[in-house]
């Protein structure tokens, strides 16, 4: 969402007008009212300390500074600056400030990206420069000089550290200006410190910076011109200030500033970096990075300057919040502290009264429920895999420390509900400055972590139960070797990880019986997970290829394909396996580029359009050339990409050729894309406006449709989608397609497609009281057009995302014209009419079944009666005379099997031992072991045991220590693993002193 900037005539009046302009202050667009408390030593007249944000907001009229200029000052740091005025800065009126500051200065104020990236290089949005990567490439036209953005990131390799330090946060937002070849690094610096020093007061004094070793440029701006003393200016190695974005590409040095909090130490000894970094948690934090993008970085590792040089920066809006409004940590200012507050309540704690654990356990709460609640209202729901693990592992985090913390159930009585809830309620609630899409979403997001948190509850509890194995294995075998009894790091890790189990519990109740804990060995597993974490997902990878110079020599390809499918154009560039050529002949596969074409290329799910390229020559204007074009993509920006063979002749550059779209396989896809928007609304009629898209396909013969729903759709629900959007296309209701600004899109109700990325105009395609989306694919001009739509299938692909298949047009009377032909031969066979068709399957089944437990008894009695001759072949083991039979039952299956081996139990004598074995065939393996309660005392486990030996066969299993089944996949290993049965049973008993 823009925000429009305030014009130096808009601004309020005011509140101290016998101050300079420059240092006027204005009533925030927000504050709170409370009790005033006496600052800090280390931070006199700088804000208030803060014991909870419903008290501690003082009642002082704050805002931020106004400067009537509009260029960057200059002005030596020894001016009256940073006089720190005292007055309460919101994390609301920091963004604003900053967004204000740079739309002042020429900047275009742009919404944040979601926090899935188009990147397919990036795991998720890190950093805000990532969506303007494309134009940092070249590889996407700038579409304004400069740009300011206040950008949503999640970052999860620190994960660890949440909480335990000052600084560390899973989700964040980055404040950042850019520019792309406007201004640069004297700008960059000077617009930096005005921002700092006047705008938000910083004292000068209090503020340190950092450039890159080799950077004379940078030092001389921010000592000459700026007015930084030089024992305040420290220059650093490539591995602080040099910043790159993998082994080729964009790259140049960065400055930082940073804020001492301690400035009475001295400047003899600083060192300018975050003082965590140097084990100290306390003195430095860096609250503004500038990257000066300069150089390219080449194969061989030179550097080739850039033509176009740009700019990269960021701020930390909970860094600069935590200095602004004086408070210890970024997790006590009011972007984070009132999740806390609520989660201290719930645990009927006040957060003053907290000791430091359970401080450090609210801070990972409060932290870590900003990151879910905007990570599911962007679409990325629970999962075992990929971005949904990160959503899943940080809500089990949260439960976790919950249950630490105190808080039972929902937090208000009922000991069954869920607490995630309460606290979503208010991060939604401080949501409106940062994305206004959450609050819409409040429904569905509440709705999965509610879901999410009961079934991980159960999960915990599986953990509890697993806990208690592990105890007794570890005492077990510690027993029978004479070792010390010990927990290892893996079964601590496998605890955490998977079960969601706290190692300070495992510890604990593990102390209780008198086992230890491997430590050391978890500290391993979490390393190289962390390690494994960082190296995938928090690298941003530019590169810098040949795209850029065709991108320059190519202009934005014409798009005529909404009004013809026939088009002239000329041959702008040839492509073969990537490179650029000028000609390409027959036989050849070929990616061409045209000024104009009719062909749609892929995007919004739709697929590109296939057809033909033809190119005539001589006087009767005969085709000499022919290339099929079988596929079209969106790439370089703007420019359609058509894929495909040359069939006949050749092609070159320069060529004027006429374009051919296939009418068939459009009219195809047309009907499907109209039909995914009728789709779309008749979902949210039937189940709930809370459903959401999660992406979509629309093909010539199918269109397939992915939401956000908990569970399967009932047939009833399926029948009344159906109903509705065949109901809409007999309406025949016309289309209507116009462009307009996005915001006012977005104003008027209109739906923006899955995955899909605007500019500041979109084209709506609206089906009249139907149906209002953004939407830059081919539809029909009446719905009419359709004919008639047919749900295929649906089903489930991921936790909370559904899929349904369906067809539309040709493909739905194929369909129905299909299955309308088996259902003559499916009446042939069974010799019914239509409607008796059920009722025929009913019997058939039924008959079926009956059959077949008939077989299955008949099976089991033959195995007993096999099973009664066996009995006289047990041997007895020595020293407790149990009575042992370990034998290959042929083809027996497995419930044969079973019943032969309790057959058997109860017939030998407690003590007793049955291993039973068989090929039932088709390659298979069955197991079974039986155990008499004797011989379970003696510590022998038949699930152990039969799982153990089945390994021999290719397979596994388990089951109870008395009785486990188990299987394989090589029958010609059976006898092998039955002596290794009958060994190990013999070994066992002989060995145990029970």
């Amino acid at each position: 969402m823009e925000v429009a900037a305030l014009s130096p005539t808009s601004r309020p009046a005011p509140l101290l007008p016998t101050a300079p302009a420059h240092r006027r202050r204005l009533l925030p667009p927000r504050f709170v009212s409370g009790r005033r408390l006496r600052p800090s030593p280390r931070h006199q007249g700088f804000g208030c300390v803060r014991d909870g944000w419903a008290q501690r907001h003082s009642a002082r009229k704050t805002g931020f500074f106004v400067t009537s200029s509009s260029s960057a000052s200059l002005e030596p740091a020894t001016q009256e600056v940073g006089t720190a005025v005292p007055g309460e800065w919101s994390g609301d009126a920091i963004r604003r400030q900053f967004l204000e500051f740079y739309a002042a200065r020429g900047h275009k104020i742009l919404p944040s990206s979601s926090l899935v990236p188009d990147d397919p290089t990036v795991f998720l949005t890190i950093a805000g420069m990532l969506q303007f990567k494309p134009i940092f490439l070249g590889k996407e036209p700038r579409r304004v000089p400069c740009a300011t953005t206040s950008q949503k990131c999640i970052r999860t390799n620190d994960i660890e550290n949440v909480g335990r330090t000052a600084r560390h946060q899973t989700f964040f937002e980055m404040l950042g200006n850019f520019s792309f070849g406007d201004y640069f690094k004297k700008e960059a610096t000077a617009w930096a410190w005005e921002l700092a020093t006047k705008e938000y007061g910083l004292p000068a004094e209090r503020l340190w910076i950092s450039v890159f070793e080799d950077d004379d440029e940078a030092f001389d701006i921010w000592h000459n011109e700026v007015g930084v003393p030089k024992e305040h200016i420290k220059r650093m190695g490539a591995e602080d200030n040099f910043w790159t974005s993998g082994a080729t590409g964009p790259c140049g040095p960065c400055s930082e500033i940073y804020y001492d909090f301690y400035p009475e130490r001295g400047s003899s000894d600083a060192v300018c970096k975050d003082s965590y970094d140097l084990g100290d948690d306390s003195r430095f934090i860096e609250f503004y990075n500038l990257v000066f993008m300069q150089y390219n970085k080449k194969d061989d590792g030179s550097l080739e300057p850039l033509k176009q040089k740009n700019i990269d920066t960021g701020m930390g809006l909970e860094r600069m919040a935590r200095i602004l409004q004086n408070v210890p940590n970024n997790y006590e200012t009011d972007l984070i502290f009132p999740i806390i507050e609520k989660a201290a309540s719930l645990a009927l704690v006040p957060y003053a009264k907290a000791d430091e654990a359970m401080k450090t356990n609210l801070k990972i709460i409060g932290d870590h429920m900003r990151a879910v609640v905007y990570l599911i209202s962007d679409g990325v729901l629970p999962s075992n895999i990929g971005r949904g693990y990160v959503v899943r592992r940080l809500i089990r985090r949260v439960v976790r420390m919950g249950r630490l913390i105190g808080i039972r159930g929902d937090g208000h009585g009922n000991l069954e509900g869920a607490f995630l809830p309460s606290l979503a309620e208010v991060v939604i609630s401080l949501s409106t400055q940062i994305d206004p899409d959450v609050e819409s979403r409040r429904k569905s997001i509440i709705g999965e972590l509610q879901r999410e948190e009961l079934r991980f509850v159960q999960t915990l509890e599986r953990g509890e139960k697993l806990l208690d194995e592990l105890l007794d294995e570890a005492l077990l075998s510690a027993g029978n070797n004479g070792n010390k009894h010990s927990l290892s790091g893996k079964d601590v890790f496998l605890l955490y990880d998977t079960y969601g189990f706290p190692v300070e519990i495992t510890a604990e109740i593990a102390g209780e019986r008198g086992v230890t804990v491997d430590m050391m060995g978890f500290s391993i597993e979490m390393e190289n997970q962390r390690k494994q974490s960082q190296a995938a997902h928090n690298v941003v990878k530019l590169s810098v290829g040949n795209e850029i110079e065709i991108v320059k020599s190519i202009p934005d390809t014409e798009f005529l394909g909404y009004d013809s499918l026939f088009a002239t154009a000329v041959v702008k560039g040839l492509l073969v396996n990537g490179n650029p050529v000028n000609k390409v002949s027959e036989g050849s596969e070929v990616e061409i580029l045209l000024d104009r074409t009719p062909f749609y290329a892929e995007s919004g799910g739709q697929v590109g359009d296939n057809g033909f390229l033809y190119l005539n020559g001589g006087e009767d204007r005969k085709q000499t050339t022919v290339i099929e074009i079988n596929d079209v993509q969106k790439s370089l920006g703007n420019i359609f990409v058509h894929k495909g063979t040359i069939r006949q002749g050749s092609v070159e550059v320069g060529n004027e050729i006429d374009a051919s779209v296939d009418p068939k396989l459009r009219r195809g896809a047309k009907a499907h894309h109209t039909a995914t928007h009728l789709l779309q609304s008749a979902l949210k009629s039937v189940v709930g406006s809370e459903t959401s898209q999660a992406g979509s396909l629309v093909a010539f013969d199918r269109l397939r449709f992915d939401f956000n729903f908990h569970r399967s759709l009932s047939e009833e629900e399926l029948m009344k989608i159906e109903s509705l959007v065949n109901q809409w296309i007999g309406n025949a209701t016309h289309l209507e397609t116009k462009v307009m600004a996005l915001q006012d899109a977005k104003n008027a109700g209109a739906i923006a497609m899955f995955g899909e990325k605007y500019g500041e105009e979109v084209r709506v395609v609206e089906v009249p009281g139907v149906s209002l989306e953004l939407c830059g694919g081919t539809h029909v001009s009446n719905t009419a057009e359709i004919r008639g739509f047919k749900i295929i299938s649906e089903q489930g692909i991921a936790s909370g995302i559904r899929r349904i298949e369906a067809v539309a047009g040709d493909a739905f009377v194929d369909y129905v014209c299909a299955r309308d032909n088996y259902m003559r031969c499916l009446c042939s066979s069974l010799k019914v009419k239509a409607e008796d068709v059920n009722g025929r399957v009913d019997t058939i089944l039924e008959e079926l079944r009956a059959t077949r437990n008939e077989v299955s008894s008949l099976r089991s009695k033959i195995a007993v009666l096999k099973a009664a001759s066996l009995a006289s072949k047990a041997t007895t083991v020595e020293p407790h005379n149990v009575r042992v039979v370990v034998e290959n039952m042929g083809d027996v299956d497995a419930d044969g099997l079973k019943s032969a081996a309790e057959y058997l139990l109860g017939t030998l004598q407690d003590p007793a031992a049955v291993i039973l074995g068989s090929s039932p065939g088709d390659g298979k393996v069955s197991l079974v072991a039986a155990f008499s309660p004797a011989v379970v005392k003696m510590g022998l486990q038949a699930g152990k045991l039969v799982g153990g030996v089945a390994k021999l066969c290719g397979g596994g299993g388990g089951g109870k220590p008395n009785f486990a089944q188990a299987g394989g996949r090589k029958p010609e290993k059976l006898p092998d693993a039955l002596e290794k049965a009958r060994a190990e049973i013999a070994a066992a008993v002989s060995s145990s002193s029970s």
